[in-house]
């Protein structure tokens, strides 16, 4: 029975799971695999807007609706177009000559994708959302740049009761009156 049990453990060490990188041969390929799924987690907040930030990727710092994401070498840039999603406004885009250059459309979501090569690097811009991610990274991280990029942006989220408080005609209005309590007072009247 021992001896059994002791087989069966070797046969599961050597035969047992293994993880693999996913290979693409093409970006075309990369993007439909990425963008075609529907992203419903989120573990990054801010006003108005959540996304999410895969694994191996850290969240540097944060200005209004940019964001600066490291992993490793790479850096990317995220710019969430607030007034474009409230607006529901959708830029054209017309391919260029670049290294790849495509507009892109899933789930009723539209964008671009554009790739220049730059010297031994490549400068990728992908719009996709109401969000854009610009980074640069060279040859050999450019699948996991796009992975990154397109998972970020498929996964941002807006919430349209917080937004209009920020951007619409119902705006609330956030100007503040700078009272000194603490000064001598002259009015007797202005005491709170």
């Amino acid at each position: 029975m021992k001896k059994i049990i002791l087989l069966f453990c070797i046969l599961f060490l050597l035969t047992g799971c293994a993880i693999e990188k996913v290979n693409y041969s093409n970006i075309d390929e990369l993007l439909n695999d990425m963008l075609s799924e529907k992203v419903d987690l989120s573990n990054t907040y801010f006003e108005g807007y959540k996304y999410y930030i895969p694994r191996g990727l850290k969240l540097a710092n944060k200005n209004d609706y940019n964001a600066k994401i490291v992993s490793g070498k790479n850096k990317y840039y995220l710019y969430i177009d607030v007034i474009s999603y409230y607006n529901k406004l959708e830029k054209d885009f017309v391919e260029s000559d670049a290294y790849y250059s495509k507009a892109i459309n899933y789930n009723g979501k539209k964008g671009y994708i554009e790739i220049t090569k730059i010297n031994n690097q490549y400068f990728v811009e992908i719009m996709y959302n109401y969000a854009k991610i610009e980074t640069l990274t060279d040859e050999s991280s450019l699948t996991d740049a796009i992975m990154n990029a397109c998972y970020i942006l498929s996964s941002v989220t807006f919430n349209d009761e917080v937004i209009e408080t920020l951007v619409g005609e119902n705006a609330l209005d956030y100007q503040e009156t700078i009272f000194d309590i603490f000064g001598p007072h002259r009015n007797p009247e202005s005491y709170l």
